[in-house]
């Protein structure tokens, strides 16, 4: 698919570029990416007329808002610059897992590989502007892969899913004919 070329480019270029320093600072340059994730993710199901992307997407981002921010309540963890309780999960890095695990659930490993650096980079944005410590990062990081991962189907209708029952494991693949 050239279609993807130009894609790819454009989000490197974008996640990449002088924007995400503009600021001069890790936490903006984290905040700008992580509203861009999103934007390119959701985006990417509009370039591919993709509507059937488009519903999986609105699922694992609900999915992913309904658990960070209700963990936020119920835990009530302090920040470590001591702003406020909402430190667990990180909210931000939920975000960007979960664009990012939807791009590669959805398009594959090759489009996905910017956007899970960025998201990385998110992670490390947040702690190492005091908002948050390494498990809020974590846990987010984890909450947004799976609820991209429970509700995103690949885009070529090929997908390989580990699955567990009655004390086996092993590993089902899907094809869409």
């Amino acid at each position: 698919m050239s279609v993807f070329n130009n894609k790819k480019t454009l989000l490197c270029l974008l996640l990449f570029s002088p924007l995400s320093q503009a600021a001069g600072t890790t936490e903006t340059s984290g905040d700008i990416i992580t509203a861009l994730l999103p934007a390119i993710g959701y985006g990417s199901t509009f370039y591919m007329d993709d509507s059937e992307g488009r519903e999986q997407f609105y699922y694992s981002f609900a999915t992913n808002a309904a658990v960070t921010f209700g963990l936020k309540e119920l835990v009530d963890k302090k920040r470590p610059n001591g702003e406020d309780n909402k430190s667990f999960p990180s909210g931000h890095t939920s975000l960007s897992f979960q664009s990012a695990t939807f791009i590669q659930q959805r398009y594959g490993w090759k489009y996905a590989i910017p956007a899970y650096i960025a998201a990385t980079y998110v992670g490390y944005s947040r702690v190492e502007s005091d908002n948050h410590y390494m498990e809020d990062v974590i846990a987010g990081a984890a909450i947004g892969s799976l609820s991209s991962w429970l509700f995103t189907q690949s885009y070529e209708g090929f997908t390989i899913t580990p699955t567990v029952s009655n004390g086996n494991y092993g590993l089902m693949i899907n094809r869409r004919w």
